[in-house]
């Protein structure tokens, strides 16, 4: 085999039709091998010499696409200082593009002999239970795919899961449910096109493995979290058997998700690896350059800094780890077209020594990226060390999940005391959070539930969580879904519970669709989707997660469809600027009609007295149509609707008196109360007294603009 010199970059493994470049980074490396691995699993190592900058490469004529390979590190083995090169070890490429094979857990895998973790390095061989890295053909014809750049004002994200979302559709063939191909199948698409959705925000695709722990238990890591290759889609989603064609069928479904005017954001774990603690296995960075790689205990950098609660994390203070973390991203935009990215705990990325530093290195270098810097970010703003609670401070490209979003919502609508207020301010896009830092209000992303917590189904119907299936005695996930106060725990045929369980589903997602900031929509929710009580399935790879397209809540499916078209249908719902005297109305011309409204069911305005009463569970908001803000594509300045939205948090039902000053006729757009909306059903006179029934929210249309 002729091996010619090779170029330090770009990492990782370059087919450019002849032959293949080989490049990988270690700083502590005294010698590294590329291993060549056949059909039948035979091995051929080369070794690399004379590395550039720490990148040890070569050049290898005729090396195709589909070809599996690997590498060997030698050097130090000194855990007390940070070292822990083992030859032994077969390590996966930082930069791998395809990853072919699983896992196989067994004691070869880890760096150490089980019965002396403290002792000498495990010499067992480790490439047979090894996955291997794989060569792709980067050449791919877009045929002119264009994203959609969706403004963030106008985003409606979807979070969904690639296995889970087809996995038992009926309507798709068997062969391709649960993989990229299923999510791009023309029934796919037309759901997600009837639905409204603009966005899909996948849960993570880098290829992760299945936790030994619970592959023991016959359990699964069914989320994802647990990354070990930030440049590989993750082959078990791919309907494609070869390795190298898992990539082709990721960019057919971005394209073909594209062609249908749907985006597509990729939920991203740059924050730890797969690698665990000390105790964990060599897989990849470990051996390759331990060091520089992962935060370590500064007095004892034998142990692992762990911010993430998964064991380690990424050392973003090292130029190499940055450029990692910068060239993933770059080729997931420019060779794999998707246009964002969710980071999950964001936090952690930002840490300098050990607080949260808002300006961090990687914040800096994202601002100044001229890719990166132009597609969606969006921040998981926590971690769980110390001042990882990081809310409102993220920088201002940046948007945010915002939790504080979600905690408000449902504190509003369990009816819990002194909620009123901060209700209002989620409502109205969270400007105390994000107005400060220069940002809009779609730097909130907001949301009532996501993956890691109940369905919405579940939100009302259970009061605990019910986790057994994970086989942690319970113990694992929240347990902060106390007092709904919607009866009977789990399923019920008694009527009036599960009147009052839809009715509070439908205020969730009322409410979110008519709030300022981006809706996030967690999948299935929109159909009644339940997980049995269990808040945290990470592990449940199977039937208890998977969407059921045979058990599908029609009535509130439509009424999604409905309140999904209410907002793409009004600016006013989804505004680029913030509200004007939110809280008052200084400053206002005389009879001028305020931004936004804050009255009373008896039509008088809310005053400061109160919005300090915490028994109060009632309030009407009024919405400025005149007042947008913005020009439109023809430079049209853009104007709408008036509207009323009435909210009845209490026990009792009550009468809103509609203030004259706002309109003389107003048209039921939505009432909560009814399986599916019925526009037009009602209509009301200015000053006129609206019935709204308890535990119910109305949303009321002006017609005389």
């Amino acid at each position: 085999m002729r091996i010619l010199p090779g170029k330090p970059y770009p990492l990782g493994a370059t087919f450019d039709g002849k032959g293949t470049n080989f490049s990988i980074f270690s700083e502590v490396a005294e010698a590294v091998e590329l291993c060549l691995f056949d059909e039948k699993g035979n091995e051929t190592r080369i070794s690399l010499t004379d590395p550039v900058g720490f990148c040890w490469c070569c050049y290898l004529p005729l090396i195709n696409p589909g070809q599996l390979y690997g590498y060997r590190v030698y050097g130090p083995w000194d855990p007390k200082n940070g070292h822990r090169c083992n030859p032994a070890k077969l390590l996966l490429d930082p930069y791998a593009k395809a990853v072919d094979g699983n896992i196989i857990w067994c004691e070869e895998l880890f760096p150490y002999y089980f019965k002396d973790p403290d002792g000498p390095p495990n010499t067992k061989e480790s490439a047979h239970c090894m996955p291997k890295s794989v060569v792709i053909n980067p050449f791919y014809s877009w045929e002119h795919d264009r994203p959609p750049r969706i403004s963030l004002h106008e985003t409606i994200i979807y979070e969904v899961h690639v296995k889970g979302f087809t996995q038992k559709c009926s309507d798709i063939p068997p062969e391709i449910r649960g993989t990229y191909s299923g999510l791009a199948h023309p029934v796919s698409i037309e759901y997600l096109k009837e639905l409204g959705v603009t966005t899909v925000e996948l849960m993570p695709i880098h290829q992760f493995i299945h936790d030994a722990h619970l592959v023991e238990q016959d359990l699964r890591n069914y989320w994802g979290y647990n990354t070990i290759a930030f440049f590989a889609p993750h082959n078990e989603y791919a309907a494609t058997s070869t390795g190298h064609a898992q990539v082709q069928e990721f960019k057919l479904m971005v394209q073909t998700l594209h062609r249908a005017g749907i985006e597509v954001i990729l939920d991203v774990v740059y924050n730890h690896t797969a690698e665990g603690n000390h105790l964990g296995p060599m897989l990849s960075f470990k051996g390759i350059d331990n060091r520089a790689y992962y935060r370590l205990v500064h007095d004892d950098p034998r142990y692992y800094m762990d911010y993430t609660g998964t064991g380690n994390t990424l050392n973003m203070r090292h130029a190499h780890v940055l450029q990692l973390v910068m060239d993933s991203l770059r080729y997931w935009v420019n060779e794999m077209h998707v246009d964002g990215f969710r980071f999950d705990l964001a936090a952690a990325l930002a840490r300098g020594l050990h607080d949260v530093d808002r300006l961090g290195a990687f914040f800096d270098i994202i601002q100044q990226d001229p890719v990166i810097s132009q597609v969606k970010l969006i921040a998981e703003p926590w971690d769980v060390g110390d001042g990882g609670y990081q809310v409102g401070n993220f920088p201002p490209l940046w948007s945010e999940w915002n939790g504080k979003y979600r905690d408000a919502i449902r504190d509003y609508w369990r009816g819990k005391e002194h909620a009123l207020s901060e209700f209002a301010r989620r409502l109205a896009g969270s400007s105390d959070l994000y107005e400060e830092t220069g940002r809009r209000p779609h730097a909130s992303i907001n949301f009532v539930t996501a993956h890691d917590g109940f369905t919405l189904r579940d939100l009302v119907s259970y009061n605990q969580k019910h986790n057994e299936a994970n086989k942690h005695d319970n113990t694992d996930g929240t347990d902060d879904n106390k007092s709904w106060n919607c009866g009977a725990e789990g399923p019920t045929k008694d009527p009036a519970v599960l009147s009052l369980r839809t009715r509070q589903v439908r205020n969730f997602l009322t409410t979110l669709m008519t709030s300022q900031g981006v809706p996030m929509l967690l999948h299935g929710d929109e159909m009644g989707r339940t997980k049995n009580g269990n808040n945290n399935t990470y592990c449940q790879d199977n039937k208890l997660s998977w969407l059921d397209w045979n058990s599908v809540d029609k009535n509130l499916l439509e009424f999604t469809k409905q309140l999904i078209k209410l907002r793409r249908d009004h600016p006013n719902f989804r505004r680029w600027k913030w509200f004007m005297g939110s809280y008052s109305e200084k400053g206002e011309k005389k009879n001028a009609l305020p931004d936004i409204g804050w009255y009373e069911p008896d039509g008088k305005k809310m005053t400061d007295h109160a919005w300090n009463e915490g028994f109060r569970k009632r309030l009407m908001v009024f919405l400025n149509g005149e007042r947008i803000g913005g020009v439109d594509e023809l430079g049209m300045e853009i104007s709408d609707n008036h509207f009323l939205m009435l909210f009845n948090a209490s026990n009792e039902p009550d009468l809103f008196k509609l203030p004259v000053k706002l309109g003389k006729r107003w048209v039921q757009i939505v009432d909560t109360s009814e399986l599916a909306p019925e526009p037009g059903r009602h209509v009301f006179q200015g000053g006129e007294k609206v019935p709204v029934k308890s535990h119910c929210m109305l949303v009321l249309m002006n017609e005389e603009l």
